[in-house]
C-alpha cells in the first residue's frame, strides 16, 4: 500500500463535517494492516457500552463526548472534553441498569471486525432502538431504553 499524504485535520474536519452525522457520527480516514484512524463527530452520547480487540486512543479535537464503560466491574461514565486525550484499553455492550444485579450484567454483546464502523454501527444501533426485545433483560426482564 503506498504511503497517503500528511493529513491537515483542522482543515479535512472543515470538508468533510458531513460525514459526522447520527447515529454513529463516524468517518475513518485512514486503515492500515493493525490500525485504524476514525474521526467521530459530536454531540456523541450513546447507552452503549465500549469494549475493543485492541486499546482505543481517543483524542477530543472539539465539543466533547461520552464514553461509557464497565471499570472494574463498575458502571463508569468518562467525559472526554476539547483538547483531551484518553486511552481505553481493550465489542459493545449494553447492560442492564437494575439495581437488582449485584454486578454489571450484560444484555446484549456485538462484536465485529471493523472495516467500516460508520456502515457496521450503524443497523446495529438501529436494531437496538427499534426492537425492544433486543434490550430485554433476560435475568431480570428489566427493558434499557432505546437511547
Amino acid at each position: 500500500m503506498p504511503l497517503g499524504p500528511p493529513l491537515n485535520f483542522p482543515k479535512w474536519i472543515a470538508e468533510n463535517s458531513h460525514l459526522l452525522k447520527p447515529p454513529v457520527n463516524n468517518f475513518c480516514p485512514y486503515h492500515g494492516k493493525d490500525f485504524i484512524v476514525m474521526v467521530v463527530g459530536g454531540p456523541n452520547e450513546r447507552n452503549d457500552y465500549h469494549v475493543n480487540e485492541t486499546e482505543e486512543w481517543f483524542y477530543q479535537y472539539k465539543g466533547g463526548m461520552l464514553l461509557r464503560v464497565v471499570d472494574d466491574d463498575e458502571f463508569r461514565d468518562i467525559r472526554i472534553e476539547e483538547g483531551e486525550m484518553f486511552l481505553l484499553p481493550d465489542r459493545l455492550r449494553w447492560y442492564c441498569k437494575s439495581a437488582s444485579h449485584a454486578k454489571p450484567t450484560i444484555i446484549r454483546e456485538e462484536s465485529f471486525h471493523v472495516t467500516d464502523l460508520g456502515s457496521q454501527l450503524k443497523p446495529i444501533i438501529e436494531n437496538w432502538m427499534a426492537h425492544e426485545e433486543s434490550r430485554k433483560c433476560k435475568e431480570c426482564g428489566t427493558v434499557a431504553p432505546a437511547k
